[in-house]
């Protein structure tokens, strides 16, 4: 059946042509841009949000990705500690798949994302290499060695 959105039955918007619905409750608006500019949106009758999720990838209103590389962060040192703990029971290859699968594919998952990034973000994202480094090369966690 198809309904105009005065006409639509529930709270939900009703899309003509597709005879979709939208979850007026789960939609969200980011706008991006310089900070001028969103202030002057942000004065508006919009609802929007700073931060939102697409394809499992955090984007805020001023595309400096720090929600992403904190999530990251926060998800990747989960696992560099878990690994850290088995560690001593398993070979250097199977650490290193481990690592590779588990950690690596976290940081590569769109880093194209991450080029021109300030160098503080990309300082973040390379201690999370370098502590994963440690654990696979069995460095003890406290050294301050590049890897």
């Amino acid at each position: 059946m198809h309904y105009s959105p005065s006409e639509c039955p529930s709270a939900n918007l009703c899309l003509d042509d597709c005879q979709l619905t939208l979850n007026s409750s789960k939609k969200e608006f980011l706008l991006t841009g310089l900070r001028k500019q969103l202030d002057k949106i942000h004065n508006s009758s919009l609802n929007t949000t700073h931060s939102a999720r697409y394809l499992g990838f955090i984007f805020d209103e001023h595309l400096t990705f720090s929600d992403e590389i904190s999530a990251i962060s926060k998800a990747c040192y989960y696992h560099i500690r878990q690994l850290r703990c088995i560690r001593r029971y398993l070979g250097s290859n199977t650490a290193r798949t481990i690592a590779t699968s588990i950690v690596h594919s976290k940081l590569d998952y769109c880093n194209s994302l991450y080029y021109n990034l300030p160098k503080s973000q990309i300082t973040r994202l390379q201690q999370i290499q370098n502590s994963l480094a440690r654990v696979v090369v069995k460095t003890p966690k406290c050294s301050h060695a590049h890897l």
